[in-house]
């Protein structure tokens, strides 16, 4: 018994209208499908909604609900903006810079590229307030993912003790941080 792939990942979004145009535009994904209900299929609750569908690459499927009854959404105060995001990967880094004057251009503030060593990313958030990256990976991706494939377990060790960030790994944001070539 094993899980095969994702399936899709669902979002909430504020307009549903303006989600769908948002990834087709600026993310170049293609809208699959769209279901709207007035209750919902699992719990049977009387909650009219919109579900979108998108296409992001390789059978991968970005989905969003738009709920017009529930109060306005939110997102967890208590956890910083960095980190909970949807990450895509984009072909190389030519492809994320591209990727990165479209949306300039289309007046999205955009952060990096970030070197993350077995790739490189842009950040930047949608119409919801989810915040999207853009992953390129990295010409020599192969060889650092070896390296950090032989440190993983003893890393999580580490942090589960200590709850400090493990050194195994810290040529990794070297580059990044100034601290590499």
């Amino acid at each position: 018994m094993k899980i095969e792939k994702i399936h899709h990942v669902a979002y909430r979004c504020r307009d549903a209208k303006e989600g769908a145009a948002f990834y087709t535009t600026m993310l170049n994904m293609d809208f699959v499908l769209a279901i709207a209900e007035d209750q919902a299929p699992s719990t049977h609750e009387p909650d009219p909604y919109m579900h979108l569908f998108l296409d992001a690459g390789d059978g991968n499927v970005l989905a969003f609900f738009e709920l017009p009854t529930k109060p306005d959404m939110g997102r967890d105060e208590n956890t910083p903006a960095w980190v909970q995001h949807i990450a895509f990967q984009v072909k190389d880094r030519a492809t994320l810079l591209e990727y990165k004057a479209h949306l300039e251009a289309n007046g999205i503030e955009v952060l990096g590229v970030t070197d993350h060593s077995i790739f490189h990313s842009i950040y930047f958030f949608d119409p919801n307030g989810h915040r999207i990256e853009l992953a390129a990976p990295d010409p020599d991706r192969a060889a650092a993912m070896q390296k950090l494939d032989a440190v993983k377990w003893d890393m999580l060790e580490e942090w589960s003790r200590t709850r400090r960030a493990p050194r195994h790994a810290d040529w990794l944001h070297a580059r990044e941080f100034g601290a590499g070539a």
